[in-house]
């Protein structure tokens, strides 16, 4: 019976090769959207959830307590090894300090160097713990022993090659910030794309202390800094809640009453690692959410248009239905026909959508570069997606195939072969009404959002943050030492095309530094609230635009330097009237005591989400990690290569590394380009699909009023009067799927751009220009069809009757 099943319907699938192609086209390209939807939501959904232990870790983060709560994801140093010493359902707890712009080079044997390398975001110092919490599998070394001594390194196979040419790098050695020689004790294999951890070059915690110098173990016990993050895994049959519980006693039993007060410990599961925004989780659980609900809402559409398109042509076979019940055809072998159909273009359609799918993930994985992305149609066999992958096969069949089927199988025989079916025994126009009404609402949706995102983000590209960013180039500052930070301004100054020159830690929009406590003029305690924390010179403010309102700028460079400038934000912040009435007062931050002696204008110290933040500026040599650069447009390659000799010329033995401050302020919207760059894919596919499945209503249309539309000829009707037919009909639906459409993308939206405190006015002109593109697509879509029916001669329509 299969056998005869797949043999009729493969004739019939041919039989019927145009209306089936649309059919494919219109399910492949849905699932293909879907595939690639669900198999990047797995992906992100899998993050560190690979470890053996992962169920029973857990990352402890820090909140700070001030007039505002700011949240971090490190912890004091010295609570990883409390947890461990003295509470037994620990099993374990981890240290991890991540490393930020250091130069790693491998010593040449002659006093020099071979290879030299500008390191970030790769490298932590960490314990031997680690590979007791975490899985890493090793190539060479011993995991209980590779970090338990200080000036040690375990090295991923990628940085070993990269080093030293070979994976067999343990006993070589490395030089850190040309300061510490570390020996590679282990090499362990390359870290999985699926994880926060990405860890290359890992040193021993117990490095640490020399590095800090005079005062390093006194750091390491200090309980006022946060700066490590800290992860503990539990004993078997342990609770978290032991773990909770616990916090509170440590903070009371090791910190001072003001730390106390000021820190707040939580537990997170290490799952959050990646989908906790608060703490710097890069997937939050709502877009991925938001995310799957868009793959569902694409791979629904096409079931529609599958659906529109089958019982539109259900007409045509109505003979065959008959024919097949008048020689004994049971309705159930009739529904294992036509459902044998609908598996085998369902089949084919996941076939093409799988080949469309590998077509788009290589975009995908290049918008994905920073996580290391290496998404792949294999891993829909992998078992985290097996089952979701077989589960929506399953579904597309029986969600597009269903109806169909029911509409078909239901015909009277008698009918049927006398030609007596009509468009209202094939489902009439009241469900295909439902169906294009939902396929609007979608493809409306999806415009609303796409409209709303492009504004936003080009909203903040142009927004006024404050302080000039063009033309402005920064390079490092590899040392603290004073008369050479001079020199280098000497020199930089010198280098033709160079306008202008200054010296600080960072540009002022940067992700670096968390806010940080103070006290105000004569206040005993600190301040209910943080403050951001600039570092720059005497030229710092005219190089980045940055305008005094009251007071002056720093007197001078010199090292004794006892000045700060404050921002507008910080003046409204302290309750004070005015700017001026800031200047001459004392303002204590990072234990020293310094005088306000300006105050500057608003500027955006990160992203646009956090709003205006109260910013101290100060001018302290050490803290120069970066020269500002302001070029001459007209000459900047030529400029480039001047700046980087004379760098090279002071500083032979670091790596040169220039960027531009409009490329820095970019990587504050990666996460918002890459959501438009997919909305804008997905909505473009929505509209393809929903054309399609107006395509479908308008053919079933055209077939309903056949009869009509030749009478009305007869009558004088004219081709205008006939193609209002359609408009109308298309007209009110389109209008119903707005009027769904526009509260619910309202209220979505309008929650999105909550998060930003730089935003844009959700306005009537949105859902303006949305109802005016799907008016336009749906015209240019039925139109011709419509046209077709209108001037089809009245006779060929009339002649059965």
């Amino acid at each position: 019976m299969f056998r005869n099943y797949l043999k009729t319907a493969l004739r019939n699938l041919w039989r019927y090769r145009r209306v089936n192609a649309i059919s494919l086209f219109g399910l492949s390209v849905g699932l293909a959207c879907g595939i690639v939807i669900f198999l990047l939501v797995s992906y992100m959904f899998s993050f560190d959830r690979y470890h053996a232990k992962a169920d029973r870790t857990y990352w402890i983060v820090t909140d700070l307590h001030h007039e505002n709560v700011v949240p971090t994801d490190a912890t004091p140093r010295p609570l990883g090894e409390i947890l461990r010493r003295d509470y037994p359902f620990v099993e374990s707890a981890v240290r991890v300090e991540n490393i930020f712009g250091r130069v790693v080079s491998v010593p040449d044997g002659k006093g020099g160097f071979s290879k030299k390398f500008d390191e970030s975001r790769t490298l932590c110092f960490t314990e031997p713990q680690y590979f007791d919490v975490f899985d890493v599998a090793w190539v060479n070394g011993n995991p209980k022993t590779a970090l338990s001594v200080p000036n040690t390194a375990v090295l991923s196979e990628r940085y070993a090659e990269k080093y030293f040419g070979t994976t067999n790098a343990v006993g070589r050695v490395l030089r850190y910030d040309n300061q510490t020689d570390l020996t590679v004790t282990g090499v362990i294999k390359n870290p999985p794309s699926n994880t926060k951890l990405r860890y290359e070059l890992l040193i021993s915690y117990s490095t640490i202390p020399a590095l800090l110098g005079s005062k390093g173990q006194q750091a390491m016990q200090s309980w006022g800094n946060v700066t490590t993050v800290c992860f503990a895994t539990l004993r078997t049959g342990a609770s978290v809640e032991q773990l909770v519980s616990t916090l509170p006693i440590i903070r009371k039993k090791y910190l001072s009453a003001l730390e106390a007060k000021t820190l707040d410990f939580h537990v997170l599961p290490l799952s959050d690692l990646s989908h906790n925004p608060q703490y710097g989780g890069e997937s939050p659980y709502l877009i991925l959410y938001a995310l799957i609900i868009v793959g569902l809402f694409l791979v629904a559409g096409a079931c529609i248009n599958f659906i529109n398109i089958a019982t539109a042509h259900a007409l045509k076979r109505a003979k065959e239905v008959g024919v097949r019940k008048a020689m004994g055809s049971t309705r159930w072998q009739l529904i294992g026909q036509f459902m044998t159909e609908t598996t085998l273009i369902t089949l084919a359609a996941v076939v093409v959508g799988m080949l469309l799918a590998q077509l788009g993930l290589p975009a995908l994985n290049n918008a994905l570069s920073m996580l290391n992305a290496d998404l792949s149609i294999l891993d829909l066999f992998l078992p985290r997606s097996l089952l979701w992958f077989a589960g929506l096969i399953v579904g597309v069949i029986t969600l597009a195939g269903l109806y169909p089927t029911l509409v078909l199988t239901r015909f009277k025989a008698v009918a049927a072969l006398h030609g007596q079916m009509t468009t209202q025994q094939v489902g009439g126009l009241r469900v295909r009404r439902g169906l294009v009404i939902t396929q609007f609402f979608i493809t409306q949706l999806f415009c609303i959002g796409v409209i709303v995102m492009m504004a936003q983000v080009r909203h903040m590209q142009q927004a006024d943050l404050g302080f000039r960013k063009e033309a402005i180039l920064t390079v490092p500052v590899p040392t603290n030492n004073p008369i050479k930070q001079q020199t280098l301004r000497d020199r930089m100054r010198q280098v033709p095309g160079v306008e202008q020159v200054a010296l600080g830690a960072e540009p002022p929009a940067s992700f670096r530094r968390n806010p940080v406590p103070f006290t105000f003029d004569t206040h005993t305690e600190p301040e209910k609230f943080p403050t951001s924390v600039k570092i720059g010179d005497t030229n710092y403010l005219s190089l980045f635009g940055i305008k005094l309102l009251a007071g002056r700028n720093f007197r001078n460079n010199d090292t004794t330097n006892a000045e700060t400038l404050i921002n507008e934000t910080m003046v409204k912040q302290l309750g004070l009237r005015s700017a001026s009435e800031a200047l001459g007062k004392r303002l204590t931050i990072w234990g020293n005591d310094r005088t306000i002696v300006g105050v500057v204008n608003n500027f955006y110290s990160g992203e646009l989400k956090m709003g205006l933040q109260p910013i101290v500026l100060l001018n302290i040599h050490r803290e120069n990690d970066m020269a500002a650069l302001r070029i001459n447009p007209a000459s900047v390659p030529a400029t480039l290569k001047t700046i980087e000799s004379a760098w090279n010329e002071q500083f032979p033995e670091r790596v040169f590394k220039a960027t531009f401050v409009d490329d820095l302020l970019k990587n504050f919207y990666i996460t918002e380009r890459i959501l438009l760059a997919l909305a804008q894919v997905f909505s473009v596919i929505a509209i393809l699909i929903g054309c399609l499945g107006l395509y479908g209503l308008v053919l079933f249309m055209a077939e309903a009023k056949q009869k009509e539309i030749g009478v009305r000829k007869v009558m004088g009707a004219s081709t205008n009067q006939l193609l209002w037919l359609f408009g109308r009909e298309f007209g009110w639906l389109l209008a119903i799927g707005f009027t769904l459409a526009a509260p619910v993308g309202w209220f979505v939206m309008n929650n999105w751009l909550k998060s930003y405190a730089y935003r844009i006015n959700l306005g009537w002109w949105v859902f303006a220009v949305t109802l005016s593109l799907v008016t336009i697509i749906t015209l240019l879509t039925v139109s011709f069809q419509a046209m077709k029916a209108a001037l089809t001669n009245p006779a060929k329509s009339l002649r059965m009757e």
